[in-house]
């Protein structure tokens, strides 16, 4: 941070030395509903919670003190400023007030039955004043009442000879109850998902809703993971890279990097967010529009923002059967002759970034302003199902991407079920791997998902009965309780879905939009009570409950299944929790899926 003071320098790198893996740190970032900002917040497994507030002061500028306010001299005369053991003392009953109000985070039973499930604490770390400083200058009694022992870090009571353990020690002291507790790793994410908001996966408590808070916490709750917060949280300006599995929370970061970006009252020009996929776009304009922001937001698709591009200048071609092409061409001449103008946004942010080819990437890297450079760009080479080849045959930095040491691997899926991710994972890399050579074989992801059952794969003998099958288990997804806008009956293509599905689903009264055409896709609304009914490559990006994956075994290439099983890997991982997998007839795709399934759940 730039308004970091050296005093706030100094304790983090003795927190970053002194704190063990397991503890979690976060410097001045807004928490909870009142946004207050204690300098430091520190959770540990072990010792609890603490809050410290930071003073650069120095014992001659402390012209008075009392309980509630210390009279400091500034360069603008004696200023009356807060106590910053009053200040920090707030913060800490406020927040562990709010936290109690969940019932997963109070102690069942013994004689703290009630409180909080686990230690707290806070004080204060005075930078530039020592003990024996403290001391002269105020008399015991006046420091019990104005800058308690206990509650108070000075200069020489922490510094960098000290060992991990006499550091902890001395941040224990600041706890205000130490009893023995066993805090759970679930415990631990339910106090992050109260602290930070905006590291929650699902849907935010409403504002209406605060008063009654605990009416409204989840049993269960979905957060980011500590690696993917502070990759959140650490960005600052210039190009990064995220090159994360399905499932890892590439989009999440995302929206977490626009919400900031768009808010930073450095910027002046709007954020850009673009991906390949108009529902994608869709999707995304739905979830940022909920939050009101300093600086406008355009979220688009990329063929759109080219329309848009040469509509403004004067340069869109006529149509024609080629338009899409045309369109493309057109944008990279006027790029080059400078009559489309670059760095027209303070940031670009690019999702689902295996979609672009290299040239629409070159003209996207100089679009954001050179003052802070910042623009982010995430990919996933598993899920390149609009590209021939496989993604990024060419290296970033060809097409102006400048983030050598600064790139991030995301390994870990936390979207599906571990036996969604299994099945998904195993019909794609097992076949892949095999058809590739060993310096670009695809990384397989790792499972953070919570355990589930497992997917579901039925062969018909002809499509009738394969969509009765498939409408009879969504009303049974429904009537077990999921909202029909979190299930999605995905195809290989439109074939099998508008003429033949559509009258069908209507007879069962099920309440659908068809998402096929590009007008389908821009009016699409991602919170509107019906089933989505789409062809695969729609559905990248988003995610729903419950999938069902129909004619799963129509192929377009009998000798290369790598672009179908790409397709099916895509739509079986947008399913969190529910898995269905139909087809019709037999042929060599339609073998591979047997014959692995039979081989994983043996």
């Amino acid at each position: 941070s730039e308004k970091i003071t050296a005093g706030e320098k100094r304790l983090a790198r003795l927190l970053e030395r002194g704190l063990s893996d397991s503890c979690t740190c976060w410097y001045d970032t807004p928490m909870g509903k009142q946004h207050s900002h204690p300098d430091f917040v520190i959770l540990t497994p072990d010792k609890g919670i603490l809050f410290i507030e930071v003073k650069d002061w120095f014992i001659t500028k402390i012209k008075g003190a009392n309980k509630t306010y210390v009279q400091y001299e500034t360069k603008n005369g004696i200023e009356s400023l807060k106590n910053p053991i009053e200040q920090v003392r707030q913060y800490a009953f406020q927040t562990i007030n709010s936290l109690k109000t969940d019932p997963q985070l109070r102690q069942q039973e013994g004689q703290y039955q009630g409180s909080f499930v686990m230690p707290y604490g806070y004080g204060v770390y005075l930078s530039n004043i020592s003990r024996s400083q403290l001391e002269k200058a105020f008399s015991p009694t006046e420091l019990a009442d104005i800058l308690p022992t206990d509650k108070v870090i000075c200069k020489d009571e922490l510094n960098e000879f000290m060992s991990q353990e006499k550091v902890a020690a001395r941040l224990a002291l600041l706890a205000k109850y130490n009893f023995a507790h066993q805090t759970t790793p679930q415990q631990l994410d339910r106090i992050r998902w109260h602290l930070y908001p905006d590291i929650r996966i699902h849907k935010p408590i409403k504002q209406a809703d605060v008063k009654n808070f605990t009416l409204h916490t989840p049993s269960i709750i979905s957060i980011m993971d500590r690696q993917q917060e502070q990759l959140a949280r650490s960005m600052g300006s210039g190009h990064r890279v995220i090159h994360g599995v399905a499932g890892s929370g590439k989009t999440l970061i995302l929206l977490h990097r626009c919400l900031e970006l768009a808010n930073n009252i450095e910027n002046e020009k709007p954020v850009l967010v673009i991906c390949y996929n108009i529902t994608l776009a869709r999707k995304l304009k739905a979830l940022i529009e909920k939050h009101t922001l300093r600086l406008p937001v355009e979220v688009t698709h990329f063929h759109l923002w080219c329309h848009q591009q040469l509509q403004s200048y004067g340069r869109l071609p006529p149509k024609s059967k080629n338009f899409v092409e045309l369109m493309e061409n057109a944008l990279s001449i006027a790029f080059e002759d400078g009559i489309i103008q670059p760095e027209q946004y303070s940031a670009v942010l690019i999702d689902e970034g295996h979609d672009f080819n290299p040239e629409w990437l070159r003209i996207l890297t100089r679009m954001a302003d050179t003052k802070n450079n910042t623009l982010l760009f995430l990919y996933d080479d598993a899920q390149s199902i609009y590209q021939k080849k496989k993604a990024l045959d060419f290296t970033l930095s060809s097409v102006g991407i400048k983030a050598q040491g600064r790139t991030t691997i995301l390994n870990i899926n936390y979207r599906n079920t571990q036996q969604i991710l299994h099945f998904a994972s195993s019909i794609a890399f097992n076949y892949l791997n095999n058809h590739i050579e060993d310096a670009l074989k695809y990384q397989q992801p790792d499972s953070g998902g919570i355990a589930g059952s497992y997917p579901e794969l039925t062969c018909f003998d002809n499509q009738d009965e394969e969509i009765t099958h498939i409408l009879n288990w969504v009303i049974e997804q429904h009537q077990r309780g999921i909202p029909w806008f979190d299930i999605a009956i995905l195809c290989p293509s439109t074939y099998s879905i508008k003429d033949v599905l559509g009258p069908q689903l209507t007879a069962r009264n099920i309440p659908y939009q068809m998402i096929i055409t590009s007008a389908d896709k821009k009016n699409w609304s991602p919170q509107q009570e019906r089933l989505c009914v789409m062809p695969l490559p729609s559905s990248k990006g988003l995610e729903f409950q419950s999938v069902a994956v129909m004619d799963a075994a129509r192929s377009k290439n009998e000798e290369d299944l790598s672009n179908d099983i790409k397709r099916l890997y895509v739509g079986f991982t947008r399913a969190r929790y529910n898995l269905l997998i139909t087809m019709n007839g037999e042929n060599a795709l339609s073998e591979h899926l047997l014959t692995t399934y039979k081989q994983i759940t043996r």
